[in-house]
């Protein structure tokens, strides 16, 4: 199917607005101007006699954010939302003769101003663009609004997983070159929160002894809890545990690791961010801050040159904005994000404009030689202005069933991602004792190989025997991602087990026999 204008196009709540198509340099520009409220525009392409599917076929879409273990091939189902694009592919990518193989994918360019979702029929495909503010109409005044670029293509002869990485690429053409090798360690998966700066610094110990023979400086993550409140702002300061924190990063540094910090930007539940008006706070839930408001963005601003310039940080992970903004995670609305009824304080942008300019803000704070990690973000939003993106929910140091579940299927689903939006981030092997190692052990191999960063969460008194010398060779891996790794069997599970790994073909069982 060939890109064209839209066979209908409109705005179901605001039947006077002005919306305009142009195709340009390979996409259709969609415009919008109105004097009203606006929520949605809905578009509609309806296939020929010809475009119509003619064999059986499967369909894959994104999601908003980061995956739950769902992602998934399914058959046509014109009621499912499909996240900023959607792949139509026949055949199964196990067989590696790709003849006869057809694979048409239909969405839209990255950052666009409005969350676009697809659904696609046995007669056409529809493209439905929220450009709400929060849960209300946008009020454009007298802006038109470039809502978003949609973007066709069609490859023949190739795999799915070939078919969709080129597509990926062909959104995006502005990916955040990565500021040398990410790989380490974070403290998360085996320490939940209960550390100190005494045992950061060990942790610091034990991932440059691991990676001493690589001659890449690893990375060494604080994750959540070395702030005043858990989970929770402000960011000024250390707690108690860990206190001077920029000291801190300097010891971290000294001993030939790269320091990073976690922070969730929005959160204010204590009311002990200093200078924050009433009108700063968000509509939907006072305690998050409004990422539309300018004196919350100088805010976010600040930290971020106070984490990086003052303290010395190299990472910054910044967590919860999407869950701190919509008031829940991805998975939890099957069609868009807001729910109705509240809006941001800058009512004239859309969620999708208030998101990027957040983003923006804090890539632009922070030296150019800063990792920026997003975590719970939007990740066609943040193409482009994340180095790294974190691209499924939790895994685990206690639960193998849930490391499966999340970092499995986001590896799987997610690395025709990888260097076309941003370095996929699959999550941490969390290494406490309560997964047995046979297990845990399968994990690290499948990570370790993908060509994506790797992060480890071990606590010291594990890293012996067989576990360090696994990890040695893993992290050997790691500071290299020269490898590449392709799920074979995606088409038909959730959690491949067949994958193809530097042209060989192998068998990862997830079971627990």
């Amino acid at each position: 199917m060939k890109l064209r204008e839209a066979d209908a196009i409109y705005s179901p709540d605001a039947p006077c607005a002005r919306i305009r198509q142009i195709i340009e340099n390979g996409a259709l520009a969609v415009y919008l101007s109105s004097a009203e409220p606006v929520s949605y525009v809905v578009l509609k392409w309806n296939f020929s006699q010809e475009e119509r599917f003619c064999e059986n076929v499967k369909v894959l879409g994104d999601a908003w954010e980061r995956s739950y273990g769902d992602l998934q091939w399914l058959p046509v189902d014109e009621k499912r939302a499909l996240p900023w694009l959607c792949a139509v592919s026949n055949g199964s990518d196990s067989d590696c003769d790709a003849s006869g193989r057809v694979t048409r994918c239909f969405g839209v360019k990255t950052r666009p101003a409005a969350f676009c979702l697809w659904q696609v029929s046995d007669d056409g495909v529809t493209l439905t663009a929220d450009v709400r503010s929060g849960g209300s109409g946008v009020e454009l005044g007298v802006r038109e609004l470039k809502v978003c670029e949609a973007v066709f293509a069609e490859y023949a002869g190739v795999s799915a997983f070939a078919a969709m990485r080129q597509f990926y690429r062909l959104l995006n053409d502005a990916v955040l070159p990565v500021p040398g090798t990410v790989y380490g360690s974070n403290n998360w998966y085996y320490a939940y929160g209960k550390s100190s700066a005494r045992e950061i610094l060990a942790d610091t110990a034990l991932i440059r002894g691991l990676t001493a023979a690589n001659g890449v400086a690893p990375y060494m993550v604080i994750d959540d809890g070395w702030q005043k409140n858990a989970t929770d702002g402000p960011w000024h300061t250390g707690n108690e545990r860990f206190g001077d924190m920029a000291a801190l990063a300097s010891e971290i540094a000294s001993a030939g690791v790269k320091p990073g910090l976690w922070v969730r930007y929005l959160a204010d539940a204590h009311r002990e961010t200093p200078n924050i008006m009433d009108e700063m706070r968000l509509m939907r839930d006072p305690n998050c801050l409004d990422p539309s408001h300018p004196a919350v963005l100088e805010k976010i601003a600040e930290d971020t040159r106070r984490f990086t310039l003052e303290w010395g940080y190299r990472l910054i992970k910044h967590d919860y904005t999407t869950c701190d903004i919509f008031g829940c995670w991805g998975f939890q609305r099957p069609g868009f994000m807001a729910l109705d009824g509240w809006s941001f304080f800058d009512r004239s942008l859309t969620s999708a404009e208030v998101i990027i300019k957040l983003y923006k803000t804090i890539l632009d704070s922070a030296p150019k030689d800063t990792v920026i990690l997003g975590c719970n973000v939007i990740g066609h939003l943040a193409a482009g202005l994340v180095h790294l993106n974190r691209t499924g929910d939790d895994t685990s140091g206690r639960e193998w069933e849930r490391t499966v579940k999340m970092g499995v299927n986001t590896l799987a689903f997610r690395l025709p991602q990888h260097k076309a939006l941003f370095d996929v981030d699959a999550d941490c092997v969390g290494i406490t004792g309560q997964i047995p190692w046979e297990l845990n052990r399968r994990w690290l191999k499948l990570l370790s190989k993908s060509g994506t960063p790797l992060f480890v969460s071990c606590a010291p008194k594990e890293c012996r025997g067989e576990v360090k010398s696994d990890l040695e060779k893993a992290f050997l891996s790691g500071a290299a991602q020269t490898d590449e790794l392709i799920p074979l069997d995606w088409m038909e599970r959730i959690r491949p087990e067949e994958w193809l790994l530097n042209g060989e073909r192998i068998h990862i069982s997830w079971t627990k026999e």
